[in-house]
């Protein structure tokens, strides 16, 4: 059974980058979601408003879970050879 590492280390730089910058572009989303749960929760803690507080709390901890999970897939560094 291959694993997704060595077939992503084998892969050609380009599509390296490629799978990087989406990576990259989803953790910004999921970052920037979870600002704007802040903001709201913020906003409705004034108001003694629990249900919704509670309920960015669950969107952004499961926001969070996602990230840590997608970090796993970041390919390692490309290693260059330097040649004598």
């Amino acid at each position: 059974m291959s694993d997704f590492r060595a077939s992503q280390n084998k892969a050609h730089p380009n599509k390296t980058s490629t799978i990087m910058t989406g990576i990259i572009l989803l953790l910004i989303l999921f970052v920037s979601m979870q600002i704007w749960f802040l903001f709201g929760a913020l906003n409705n803690a004034l108001e003694e408003n629990l249900y919704f507080a509670l309920t960015t709390f669950i969107g952004s901890l499961l926001l969070a879970l996602a990230s840590f999970w997608l970090l796993r897939y970041l390919p390692d560094p490309i290693r260059t050879v330097w040649k004598k």
